[in-house]
Order: structure tokens, then sequence, then C-alpha cells
């Protein structure tokens, strides 16, 4: 930034609807908490809020801030054809609104979307067979889980359509093959919480295959099919929410301004 300054320093509480202003702070608090975790890429990646009401709209990162810098009032609304809404001096990551444009548009569940390049997601994403049943995590995980080949950066629109399709109608999960990780929620807390799981389970595979496939132990087959159905009302989102503002409030104050 030219002069410095952070964007959203002018805060933009009492100026928008207080349903916009509570998808800001929300998607702040991703934002945050990705870079509390190490799951950031400098200014690469994205996360996105659809804001609540009639018309198409989302907010999305302005490119150029780091995660753990991010505000409420810092974050661009643009519409479904990537037109920014307010006055800002910032702009948007092109190939970040082409992957969550797709999402948002065709998933009503969609309201939060989180896309990541961590070194473990990247890695388990690039291994031919994918996340492996190796693992409790895993065995969460896997019913949710959706792949995307790889295209090149994602800045041809016409991906979105396939992208879509690989996601399909009930999977909040996905392994961009070559590329990183995608999880969407109806709320911050379920977005969090699925992207928590699958990101954990990736690094506990790395770790597992870094003595050999050929020691590894896979779950039984009928112990996936139990962690199954004990998962299929949820995991808990709205149980840890709570405890990540927390620890926000404790090791990264002020997302909410």
């Amino acid at each position: 930034m030219a002069d410095g300054s952070l964007a959203g320093s002018v805060s933009l509480k009492g100026k928008v609807s207080a349903e916009e202003w509570q998808a800001r702070v929300d998607l702040a608090a991703l934002y945050r908490l990705v870079a509390l975790y190490g799951w950031d890429d400098m200014i690469y990646t994205h996360i996105s809020a659809r804001i609540p009401g009639p018309g198409h709209h989302f907010l999305i990162n302005p490119y150029g801030m780091w995660f753990g810098e991010m505000t409420a009032s810092a974050l661009v609304k643009i519409d479904c054809d990537g037109a920014i809404l307010q006055e800002t001096p910032y702009f948007i990551n092109p190939a970040g609104f082409t992957i969550h444009s797709a999402v948002h548009m065709n998933r009503e569940d969609a309201h939060f979307v989180m896309h990541l390049h961590t070194d473990q997601g990247a890695a388990v994403a690039a291994q031919k067979d994918g996340l492996l049943p190796l693992t409790q995590h895993s065995l969460i995980v896997l019913p949710r889980l959706a792949y995307h080949d790889y295209e090149g950066i994602a800045l041809n629109l016409d991906e979105r359509e396939r992208l879509v399709n690989d996601l399909g109608p009930t999977k909040t999960l996905m392994l961009l093959r070559n590329h990183g990780t995608l999880s969407l929620g109806l709320t911050a807390a379920d977005c969090w919480t699925g992207m928590f799981y699958l990101e954990r389970a990736c690094k506990m595979q790395v770790l597992a295959l870094s003595a050999g496939r050929e020691g590894v132990l896979l779950s039984p087959a009928p112990a996936r099919k139990e962690v199954d159905g004990q998962t299929r009302q949820g995991i808990g989102g709205g149980l840890a929410w709570p405890g990540a503002l927390r620890k926000l409030e404790r090791e990264s104050p002020g997302y909410d301004v």
C-alpha cells in the first residue's frame, strides 16, 4: 500500500446493514485464523462471504493485504461479475473471483468459501490417490470431499462450470489437484471447521507417508462407514467457533473493526 496505511482504517460499522457488518466480522475472523495457524500464502488465496439479502453480493479480500492484518472494514464488496460496489482504493485478485464466484453462485449453502495453498494441502492434492483413509480426521473428511483437476491459474471463467460440476450439490470440501484445498459452509463456523479437519487430515497423511507407503495402515472399511454415520449431522463447528474467536481476541485482536 503506497502510503503504508491499512485498508479499513475508517470503520464501516453503522454505515452498512447489520447483516453485512456481521458477515464482515465473521469473514475477517476467518482471515485472521488462517494467518494464526500459518495457513496463509502472503497475499494469495482467498476467503469470501455472501452478504445476506436479495442481491448477489459478496465480500473478498483487497489484493495486497496480508491475512494477519485483515479487518472487517477492509473487505471489498463485489457483485457476481466481480464489479466493486463500494468506494475503495483497492482491487481484487481475479483468480480468487473465478473460484469463489463459481461456488457462491451455484450452491445456496455456500455463504462462506475458503481456498488455501498450504504445504500439506497442496502435497496431498498432488498425490495420485488423493486423501487416504488413514486417520480419524480423514474418515470425517472423506464423505464430504470432492476433487477438481488442475487447469492452470484460475483466470479462465470457463473453468467455473467444471469446478461446480466436480463439487456437486452436497460436497463441502475439495482438493484442487496440484493446487490446494477448498471449504464451504453455511456459516463461518462450518467453513472453518471443515477446513480445519481437511488440513489436519492432509498433514497427518504427509507425516504418515514420510516413512513410505508400504508400512502405512489403512483404516478398516467398517470403521469408515461407522464414522460416516456418526458425523452425518455435522462435526461441531458451532461449538468450536466461539473458542476460535476467543483465541483471536487473545492473540490477534482488532479484526472486528
